[in-house]
This record gives structure tokens, C-alpha cells and sequence, in this order.
């Protein structure tokens, strides 16, 4: 049987300084289709890192409409929701069925990843997962202008400046979610170094 013991505070910085002057294995830039031998990526790889990307987007906002979900789903069994009259039942009602549209378009590519596991499909279904991911942002981004609806239709008592609130984090949601990445795609109008267009 072997006996170990706990590493001192040297042999720790021994460690970590000979770990530190090992030479690591080089990473070809991102995006740039090259594995590290120079061959061309293939489509295999291609897909494989779409398919994380695809993973890596839809990790948070899985997380926020599970969240956001759980509490509107919860706040019909509260005392107070029999209060609310019918201008305020309509948006909840509304509401609800968004957030659980965009529950199940933002957990899809979980399925949709195992369904053509083996059938070599795995760049088909990248794009096809990216689609549900793009609305389910979409039916996130109205989830949350409605329950803005709801709470501030509560808290200023139907005013018009519900409204104007609302209207401005939709127009927010889709600058930010939307307008600024396509500006951002290669196809997009170039600019030059100072900020211009060319």
C-alpha cells in the first residue's frame, strides 16, 4: 500500500515552476479553419465547434429563463394574483406561455444534439440548434418585456409610462442581442481604423 503525504510549501512552488517552463502545445488562433498540423479543418471539427459554441450560448440564458420561469409560474399560487383584474391577468397569461416557448426553444439543442448522433448530420444540426437558440432569445427577450409590463403596470397603476419603459428595453434587447452582432458579420459595410465607413 502506498503512503502519501501532503506536498510542503517548496516542493508546491518546485512543482509549479517546473510546470511553469514546460513548453505548451500551440493553439491555431480561433476561427482561422486550421488545425495545428496546417491542414485545413475538416467538417468533423468544423462541427464540433460549432456545436460548443452553440452550447456555450445557450448556458446562461437556460439558466435565466429557468429562473424567470419558476417565479411566474409560482406567482399565480400567491394570495395577491387574486386580486389583479383582468388588463393584468391577460399579460400574465401571456407571459407565462413566452417564457415556457422560450424554456423549450433554449433546451432543444440538448435533444437535437443526441437525435443525428451517429448519422454524421452534426453541421446540419449545429445551424439547426443555432435557429432555436436565435428564438429563443427572441421569445426571452419578450418574456422579459412583458413581465416589465406586468411589474410596472402593478407599481405605477396603468400609466403610460409603463409603456414607454417597456418599449425602450425591447428597443435595448434588440440593439444589443441582434442589431450590434449583425453589424459585426463579415458581411457587413467594412469601416476604417477611425470609425468610418470606407
Amino acid at each position: 500500500m502506498a503512503v502519501t503525504r501532503r506536498l510542503t510549501e517548496a516542493e508546491w512552488r518546485a512543482v509549479e515552476a517546473e510546470a511553469a517552463l514546460r513548453p505548451r502545445a500551440p493553439r491555431p488562433p480561433e476561427g482561422t479553419g486550421e488545425r495545428l498540423d496546417g491542414q485545413p479543418e475538416g467538417a468533423r471539427e468544423r462541427g464540433d465547434g460549432r456545436w460548443q459554441e452553440v452550447l456555450r450560448e445557450t448556458r446562461v440564458a437556460r439558466t435565466g429563463v429557468r429562473i424567470l420561469s419558476g417565479l411566474l409560474f409560482g406567482l399565480a399560487f400567491t394570495a395577491g394574483f387574486r386580486d389583479l383584474d383582468g388588463f393584468d391577468r391577460g399579460p400574465y397569461v401571456v407571459t407565462v406561455v413566452l417564457a415556457a416557448s422560450s424554456t423549450a426553444a433554449l433546451i432543444a439543442p440538448v435533444s437535437l444534439h443526441r437525435c443525428p448522433s451517429g448519422l454524421r448530420l452534426k453541421e446540419e444540426a449545429a445551424s439547426a440548434a443555432g435557429r432555436l437558440v436565435v428564438c429563443g432569445t427572441v421569445l426571452l427577450a419578450l418574456t422579459v418585456a412583458c413581465v416589465l409590463l406586468l411589474i410596472l403596470n402593478v407599481v405605477l397603476g396603468g400609466a403610460p409610462t409603463a409603456g414607454v419603459a417597456v418599449g425602450a428595453v425591447t428597443l435595448w434587447f434588440a440593439l444589443g442581442r441582434y442589431a450590434t452582432p449583425y453589424r459585426l458579420r463579415p458581411g457587413a459595410p467594412a469601416r476604417n481604423q477611425d470609425g468610418g465607413r470606407r
